[in-house]
Order: structure tokens, then sequence, then C-alpha cells
């Protein structure tokens, strides 16, 4: 495992976004652990933040594309923070975009904020993390109505890897119903490896009971795909 990824797993736990224990998701699905994207406040986490999506954006599409573009309203800072890593980091410049929930109808008018898209832009859409697909439901048709834009891919901070609607992940059949790539900085795979009876903040965060009930998560729920 990359030592950025690893230092992002240890970043996730200490900014209190990734906790383990006994959570009811939105879907009703009882998990043993939660991610909270909100929990980054601070001006030093969204700088960090940044630099990891930066680094995955680097190895998994490269560098070669204008727009950055965020849904709302998590997205927005994130889009913002990554952009600005990614000039930090490899000295490229790339435009950041968002769009809002209502369209304005005064002053910077229309549903988007940030850059404006042109025909031809490339696209690099970035989130927090995906489990059911809709943001991207929402928001890609608004994308392709400001312009002929080309996606070049999908990053989100962590794949939990389970099921989507189907049988397969949210960013498979994001992958598969769009026609674009899709990343994530890190797996729950990859946590589970990771911390896995590593001593973290004075605490074993995965222990063997942590660990079967992850286990016993993903028997019921996990995805019938590698993504």
């Amino acid at each position: 495992m990359e030592q950025y990824k690893q230092e992002f797993i240890d970043f996730m736990v200490e900014s209190q976004v990734l906790k383990f224990g006994d959570f009811t998701l939105k879907s009703g699905r009882k998990s043993p652990f939660f991610m909270n994207a909100g929990a980054y406040v601070t001006g030093t986490q969204l700088r960090r933040l940044g630099q990891y999506y930066a680094q995955a954006i680097h190895d998994h599409f490269g560098l070669e594309f204008d727009i950055l573009f965020g849904p709302a309203y998590k997205g927005i800072p994130l889009s913002v923070a990554t952009a600005m890593a990614i000039s930090e980091l490899y000295g490229v410049d790339v435009r950041y975009a968002s769009n809002r929930k209502e369209v304005k109808d005064h002053g910077d008018v229309g549903i988007m904020l940030g850059a404006n898209l042109k025909d031809g832009d490339r696209v690099v859409m970035i989130e927090d993390v995906t489990t059911s697909g809709k943001s991207i439901e929402e928001t890609y048709p608004i994308l392709k109505a400001q312009a002929d834009v080309e996606i070049k891919g999908l990053v989100v901070s962590l794949n939990r890897m389970e099921k989507g609607k189907g049988e397969k992940s949210a960013l498979a059949e994001i992958s598969e119903t769009y026609g674009f790539p899709t990343a994530a900085i890190v797996t729950m795979a990859d946590v589970s490896e990771y911390l896995y009876g590593r001593e973290t903040g004075g605490r074993v965060l995965i222990d063997d009971q942590i660990k079967a009930a992850i286990d016993a998560y993903y028997a019921q729920y996990g995805a019938h795909d590698s993504v």
C-alpha cells in the first residue's frame, strides 16, 4: 500500500471522520464503521485532504484535465482544496466548478459556481463517499447541459465496497451507467488491512471483534466487483 494511503487512513482517524462501533446508515443498514467527511473543519485538515485527493487523481487519472467539479454541498470545499493542492504539489492550474442546489436568478445567475464550462473541457468529478450514486445521478445531467464536456473520472475518498442498487458497488454502477472510470483514495479493504491489530492513538481500532463484525457486514452487503 502506498505511503500516502496509510497516512490518509491515519488522518481520517485523527480527524474523527472514520469511526468504528455500531451505526445505522441512511439506508437502514447496521454498519460497524461510519465515515463523516463533515468532520473536516479546519484549514489544516482541508489542506491535507486536498493533497491526498490530488495524489489520488494524479495516480488514477493523470493531470491532463481542465475542471475539477464538486457536487453541492460537500463537493464544493473538496474541489477548492484539491484544485489548490494540485497547483501546490504539481504546478498545474485547473479550474474548479460546483453546482448550486437552487438556480440563482440575480447577480451571478445560474446553477453553477466557479468556472464556466466550455465545449471540450475535460472534467474530473470529486466527492467524499458514494453509497448510492444519487448525487452523480442529479449532477451529471447538469454538467452535460452546460457544455459538451468529457468526464475523465470520479474520485472519492473512501470506497465502502458495498452493494449499491444491485450487486455491484455504487462506484462500479456509476462507471457502467455513465461510461467513465471511478477511483478512491482508499478502500475499506485498505483500511481493514492497515488498522487490524494496529495500535492507533493508544488503542486498537480494529480488534478481533470489530474485524469479525466487518467481515459479517461484507458477507451480507459486500459488492460483487473489484472496483
